[in-house]
């Protein structure tokens, strides 16, 4: 009886899954993975993310942990570069990092994942254990990918992938069928550093090293707090997460759009390329759950979305959204007051310092008050302030 080729059924059943990429690799640990993931917390360079904890590491490096018997990993990617029109939402917009645009993606990756295991299951005519993720589990998910051949690590700390670019969503499924590994691809930057000097906050500080607490997409998303004000004039228009050093490598420049049996994770319902601002200064926490329900605007909060949407709009220096942004300076959260007060102050001009001035006689946050003080301060030694906001490069 000749012998089951399961490298092959695997890799036929993930490309019927509507998996653009397909690797395997073995399930022994990630052993240099782990301690360099486990130096980047030492260094604090993962600061603000306090689930990203050295125990989460740990268990995420050990495939034979998350599935006792564990033999192989088989690492799945779906392209998400797709045909979404570019919306630039009018002169008061903000702009989404490109993953956001489509539907939430976690849900129906595992689904097609789950498909895929139970799909390898009938085809072998027995149980198959397996265990799946995605980039909400512990698995140390680029390691994989890269020790897989499906790509190879960009000094930005994204997995880039021949003909894909770093566009894709990845998956792994950790099994104890006996696969042949792949080899991990002689690929790399080389000496390419578009990435690192395109950073408006430097938040790539070495090659494959990234400072969370000032990359963008952490500032935007993953953020409860204040944005630091020296930050916020760098953040330019993004009012969700950032793609600058995707937008610049030149990997990317040939990614290609992924199959289309990946309509499942692309555009219906969802958030598109662009945001208006005053509409999320303007939305009740009711509003925002409806309007974003399913999407992964949803991880930012309806604070942290109110935040990032004060920040801009004080980049972008339009005085229509002075009366948006006193309403929040009036009635937002703490966070998005302060924001907003920064905006005010940034924009200036009378009716930007008569909000901040009946701000600052009602005020209780010592925050929020020192922030209102900081944006008279600044539009007192600079004149009305006009002009300070400047729309980003």
């Amino acid at each position: 009886m000749a012998a089951i080729d399961w490298k092959a059924i695997v890799t036929a059943r993930a490309r019927a899954c509507g998996f653009d990429l397909v690797g395997v690799t073995g399930a022994d640990d990630f052993a240099a993975d782990r301690d360099a993931a486990l130096e980047r917390i030492r260094e604090g360079r993962m600061d603000g993310l306090p689930w990203y904890t050295e125990s989460r590491v740990r268990r995420g490096a050990s495939p034979g942990e998350l599935l006792p018997g564990a033999r192989s990993v088989i690492c799945l990617g779906v392209s998400y570069l797709g045909d979404c029109p570019a919306d630039d939402g009018g002169a008061g917009a903000g702009r989404v990092a490109r993953y956001a645009w489509v539907r939430d993606y976690h849900r129906a990756m595992k689904r097609r994942m789950r498909e895929f295991v139970r799909g390898l299951e009938g085809e072998l005519g027995e149980r198959v254990a397996a265990r799946w993720y995605v980039d909400d589990g512990p698995m140390l998910d680029r390691a994989a990918a890269n020790r897989a051949g499906i790509g190879w690590f960009g000094k930005n700390t994204n997995i880039l992938t021949p003909g894909y670019g770093s566009w894709v969503f990845l998956g792994q499924v950790i099994t104890d069928l006996p696969l042949t590994p792949d080899a991990p691809l002689k690929k790399s930057c080389g000496a390419c550093v578009r990435c690192i000097d395109d950073c408006p906050t430097g938040a790539i500080v070495a090659p494959y090293v990234v400072d969370n607490s000032r990359c963008i997409s952490y500032l935007t998303i993953e953020n409860r707090g204040a944005i630091p004000r020296e930050l916020r004039p760098l953040v330019g228009d993004w009012v969700f997460g950032c793609d600058i050093c995707q937008d610049v490598c030149p990997v990317n420049r040939k990614a290609r759009t992924g199959d289309d049996k990946n309509s499942a994770l692309s555009w219906a319902s969802g958030v598109g390329s662009a945001l208006s601002l005053t509409e999320l200064l303007e939305l009740s926490e009711d509003d925002f759950r409806a309007r974003f329900a399913g999407t992964s605007i949803m991880r930012a909060k309806r604070d942290g979305m109110q935040r990032n949407a004060c920040v801009v709009l004080g980049n972008l220096g339009d005085r229509a959204a002075v009366p948006a942004l006193g309403r929040v300076l009036r009635g937002g959260g703490a966070v998005a007051r302060g924001h907003a007060a920064w905006a005010l102050g940034r924009i200036g001009g009378a009716e930007a310092a008569a909000l901040l001035a009946a701000a600052a006689e009602v005020e209780g946050d010592a925050g929020v008050l020192a922030e209102i003080a900081a944006a008279l301060g600044e539009m007192a030694a600079g004149g009305d302030g006009g002009g300070r906001g400047a729309p980003p490069p």
